[in-house]
């Protein structure tokens, strides 16, 4: 063996040969030097060590006295000490656990690769990756870069923690004002990943990595409240769990990862050792409650389907997406029954044996990896038994598609039966009806099966009305929801401010655009309502069709078709979770069903009525108080009274269902109105065929069995149509020929056709049922017969109401018996209706019970008059002081009445006309003028304003009041209700006033915008007004306008 030249000889015991030697022959120098300072004394040192140990363990036990000899001083029971010292020792007990924990992980680490390689017969090298699993990977190499990173992570945890988190401390509430950081220390044993394992081929645009990390560390973090001498703090920490990281989007240019997402799979297992203040938290029963709060912080932002997520490059597109991504599918759970559970029950202190009452968790953790557990307990009103429990893996179910079977549950006895069915996402509706049908034979509690899941991607909002730092947040978040119907859901989004009581603005969207979308996808910007002219929300909105893709699944064999099913009775079990339901899929109404017509009867006039009134016994004629009556279908009618006259004018509106059934006429009769007995003034009849095959009747009509007098009626017939096109036109006619003396006017039919309930459920105490159902819509409502002893009834009838808003109104349904009460109800909101194909719906609908179906067919028809005498106009007009911006006649020629609804609708310009101006600084309001001539009546309709100012904090509480100048006296006067808390309240309240048409265009309309200044106080703001000079305003056609609000000093015309 050489040596180098510069190497000087330094033998090594393994070299030298070793004599025998006798320690006791050695001198005491050879073993120890003695220390130059020490000259040989005694260890005094030493000596007063141990005094002061001593007398510190005495001082701790005569503490410990103290506790006993206070209770004695204030007279407290022996009790109290005895609580406090199981108190001490139940602490000490977990304290000492938690501690010999700590150790016992430690030693495992320092240890794991001497233990491991002793136990495999190896050398004290590193084991290769490949020993332990063949796809989990040991990562010794990051491990030491992470120990190597270690205590610079503690030097930026410490920067954090003492200026950013600490003054965020200190500064949300006045007490902790002292609030400090006396210690951060991660210590010096590292996070350890124990072992790695990738995820090849889930997805070629994403690397999917599980981390199975283990923390067993010293740190040690102290805080302190000073001005209340408060000391608390964390001293060693133990954390384990799989953590899954995902990097995605892969990007062509650097860091060629977009972002990283990171997210434990379950939840962590979490053990944590107090010091100071914070050592109550040891205390048994506080121990596990705060480590569970602790873990549930985590879990709120750590925990799937929470996930961390870090962009690494700037402006990362679709963020809400990458946090909640679309699932790879849905996995439905029918759990069905058990079997030879154990008995838990006990009676007589043991000596009966009872049964069991169980029930079932079901839980599910995240794919890939994902296992399905269900765990069956006994329910006691103490505390549960445990029955057992059973484990599937996600990956057998989506390899069978369908999977139904009984699994043996382990720690207990007996096994539980489960169906699983895996549901692939469709991207197209195409299969929509299919799901629908057979989700309807579906016997689920509470609710029918979903057929379609959304999510909803929540990126950002602008020009929000608000007051506060921003009005254009950014929220990049996603929402998921289960959809039981897609084509008659809404989703129903609202924007608030921080406390949640004001309303920025709101957006009702139906479901059924969505399926009529690309992919089944909108992303785009959404309008806000109730809220400023350029407020809007940005999302992105994913439907996907929840479908069971198996070949044992049999459909039926024309979709759609009422009652058309491929039932095989050989073969009951399809594969699904339901065998094909023996009942239709739509009703089967008559062919008279939704054939009614809609009689809209005009009382106008009378003329030389006979006079009954008598004075002084016959010597002195007088006149008539004229009334009229009609009757129809089984419905009769009443106008009011017009006192004193002998040619009144009633002019009232009556409506009434009819059908083409011949024979039927018109009565109408006329009397006078007396004290004791009404006198006979006239009758007419008019055939209803006759209105019916022409559609309009305007005739002065002759009565009857009396000398003289004649009426004027005016009768159409409506007949429904199945398309909303034209509904805000109907409405806008409706408003504008409504009498003050009628009811409002309908603008829609509703036919209902109840044909069946099933599942009922029987109220307890009862056997048999007699079930009826209720149809109301608002004032109106339709009982059917009563089935008797049947939980299945078939009615077979029909009803129908007049809508006069359908945008608001909802049909109640309640299925009672006789005897028993409600056995469910439902409420089909009418606006489902309006964006349903042919206005129509024909399915079963779910109780709100939960229990029972009953299937109807509702459809809505709009009532399209075509001789109102007036034309219709939806436009907007935006009008200024400075200029008046006239829409151009699209005709050519100038305004008249029409008589058809062809001219009607090309006349028409929808609201989102290019033409409408941008709001002024003020706000506007939205007004119609008209002068009905018939009436001799000058008319306002105010709809409402929009941007109104507010110069508060809080938004102002508008109302709009009218004065119709020259003239300030109240009966010019007309004010609108009071709207509490908005920039954009809707009125839709008409204002009438009775003078001729040449007076009306010399006045000028005053309209002024106000506000409350205060509940206290009768002075009211200002918020704007406009000022309409008669004569410059066209009369004849009624348009709906938006009118520029000006301040009082303006005095021009808007």
């Amino acid at each position: 063996m050489e040596r180098s030249p510069g190497e000087g000889p330094s033998p090594s015991p393994m070299d030298q040969p070793s004599a025998p030697s006798d320690p006791t022959d050695q001198p005491p120098a050879a073993h120890a030097k003695p220390d130059p300072g020490s000259g040989g004394q005694p260890a005094g040192p030493g000596a007063a060590g141990e005094a002061l140990a001593v007398l510190t363990s005495f001082g701790r036990r005569l503490l410990v006295l103290i506790p006993v000899y206070l209770a004695g001083a204030v007279g407290l029971s022996v009790g109290f000490v005895l609580f406090g010292l199981a108190l001490y020792l139940g602490w000490r007990r977990v304290r000492d656990e938690k501690e010999r924990s700590l150790r016992a992980a430690r030693q495992l680490l320092d240890d794991e690769e001497q233990l491991t390689a002793k136990t495999l017969y190896m050398s004290h090298r590193e084991l290769p990756a490949w020993v332990s699993f063949p796809d989990v990977e040991k990562a010794e190499w990051l491990n030491k870069i992470v120990a190597q990173v270690w205590p610079f992570l503690g030097q930026y945890m410490e920067k954090l923690l003492a200026e950013t988190v600490a003054p965020a401390v200190r500064g949300s509430n006045p007490h902790l004002q002292t609030f400090t950081f006396t210690r951060v220390e991660l210590g010096e044993k590292p996070l350890r990943i124990i072992g790695v394992k990738v995820h090849p081929g889930q997805r070629k645009e994403q690397i999917l990595l599980d981390l199975n990390i283990s923390y067993v560390g010293d740190v040690q973090i102290d805080v302190e409240v000073k001005k209340y001498f408060c000391k608390a703090g964390v001293k060693g920490m133990q954390l384990h769990g799989v953590l899954r990281v995902i990097l995605e989007p892969l990007i062509g240019d650097l860091p060629f990862v977009g972002a990283v997402s990171m997210f434990f799979i379950r939840r962590p297992t979490l053990d944590i050792n107090w010091t100071g203040m914070t050592n109550l938290l040891d205390i048994p029963g506080l121990s596990s409650l705060s480590d569970t709060m602790i873990m549930d912080s985590i879990a709120a932002f750590l925990v799937l389907p929470n996930r961390l997520l870090v962009p690494l490059v700037p402006d990362l597109q679709d963020v809400a997406q990458l946090r909640s991504p679309l699932p790879r599918g849905i996995i439905r759970i029918h759990l069905l029954a058990a079997r030879g559970l154990s008995s838990k029950d006990k009676y007589v202190k043991g000596l009966i044996e009872g049964k069991s009452d169980p029930y079932a968790l079901v839980m599910v953790h995240e794919v890939p990896g994902q296992e399905i557990e269900v765990e069956v307990f006994d329910k006691d009103p103490d505390k549960d038994d445990f029955l057992g429990r059973m484990k599937l893996d996600v990956g057998k179910v989506l390899q069978a598609s369908v999977l139904d079977d009984w699994f043996p549950l382990q720690g207990g006895q007996g096994q539980v039966h489960l169906r699983l069915e895996w549901l692939s996402l469709l991207s197209d509706a195409e299969k929509l009806e299919q799901v629908l049908q057979w989700n309807w034979g579906v016997s689920s509690r509470p609710d029918p099966p979903s057929a379609a899941i959304l999510v909803v991607y929540l990126d950002r909002a602008q020009d929000l009305p608000a007051v506060y730092s921003t009005n254009c947040p950014v929220w990049e978040e996603a929402f998921r929801f289960f959809l039981q119907d897609p084509q008659s859901q809404e989703l129903d989004v609202q924007v608030k401010d921080d406390s949640r009581a004001l309303t920025l603005g709101a957006l009702t969207l139906p479901l059924a655009r969505l399926l009529t979308a690309p992919e089944l996808i909108l992303d785009q910007w959404f309008q806000l309502s109730s809220s400023g002219p350029n407020s809007r929300l940005y999302m992105k909105l994913v439907m996907r069709i929840l479908y069971l893709d198996s070949s044992e699944i049999c459909f039926p064999t024309v979709p759609g078709c009422p009652g058309a099913w491929d039932v095989d009775s050989e073969n009951p079990q399809r594969g699904s979770s339901v065998d094909a339901p023996p009942r239709p899929c739509h009703t089967t109404p008559d062919s008279q069903f939704g054939t009614e017509h809609v009689l809209r009867i005009h009382v106008l006039e009378a003329q030389d009525l006979i006079a009954k009134d008598r004075f002084l016994g016959g010597l002195v004629k007088g006149k008539s108080d004229p009334y009229v009556k009609l009757k129809l279908a089984g419905r009769s009618f009443r106008s009011h009274v017009v006192r004193e006259d002998l040619n009144p004018r009633w002019n009232e509106v009556f409506e009434v269902i009819v059908t083409s059934v011949p024979g039927q006429e018109l009565e109408v009769e006329v009397f006078d109105k007396d004290l004791d007995k009404d006198d006979f003034l006239g009758r007419c009849k008019v055939r209803l065929t006759t209105v019916l095959n022409s559609g309009f009747l305007d005739e002065w009509l002759t009565l009857e069995d009396v000398p003289s007098g004649r009426l004027h009626l005016r009768l159409e017939r409506l007949t429904p149509r199945p398309t909303a096109a034209e509904l805000e036109e109907v409405l806008q006619v409706n408003s504008l020929i409504q009498t003050q003396k009628s009811a409002e006017l309908a603008a829609a039919l509703l036919s209902i056709y109840m044909e069946r309930a099933e599942d009922l459920p029987l109220r307890k105490g009862t056997k048999h049922l007699s079930p009826y159902a209720t149809l109301t819509v608002g004032d109106s409502s339709h009982k059917t017969k009563t089935i008797s002893q049947t939980s299945a009834p078939v009615w077979d009838e029909s009803a129908s109401f007049l809508i006069r808003k359908p945008h608001t109104e909802s049909l109640e349904l309640q299925v009672r018996g006789e005897g028993t009460g409600v056995l469910g109800s439902l409420s089909l909101p009418l606006s489902e209706l309006l964006v349903a194909d042919q206005l129509c719906l024909d399915r079963w609908f779910t109780l709100s019970s939960g229990q029972g179906q009953v299937l109807l067919r509702a459809q809505l028809g709009i009532l399209v008059s075509q001789h109102s005498g007036v034309e219709a106009h939806s436009h907007s007009y935006s009008h200024s002081s400075s200029s008046l911006s006239e829409e151009p006649e699209l005709s050519g020629g100038p305004p008249h009445i029409t008589s058809s609804a062809p001219e009607l609708r090309q006349r028409l310009t929808h609201v989102d006309s290019p033409l409408e101006a941008p709001a002024g600084p003020l706000g506007q309001v939205k007004l119609t003028l008209w002068y009905y001539s018939e009436e001799r009546k000058l008319v306002s309709i105010v709809h409402g304003c929009r941007s109104l100012r507010q110069n508060g904090r809080d938004p102002p509480d508008p109302y709009v009041s009218l004065l119709l100048l020259p003239d300030k006296n109240r009966g010019t006067k007309r004010r609108t209700s009071q709207k509490k808390r908005t920039l954009s309240p809707e009125f839709n309240e008409r204002f009438e006033w009775e003078l001729p048409l040449d007076e009306a265009q010399r006045r000028k309309l005053d309209v002024s915008v106000k506000s409350n200044s205060s509940f206290m106080s009768r002075e009211r703001e200002l918020l704007g007004k406009v000022q309409l000079d008669l004569a410059e305003t066209d009369l004849s056609q009624g348009v709906a306008r938006w009118y520029d609000l000006m301040d009082n000093k303006d005095k021009g015309s808007s």
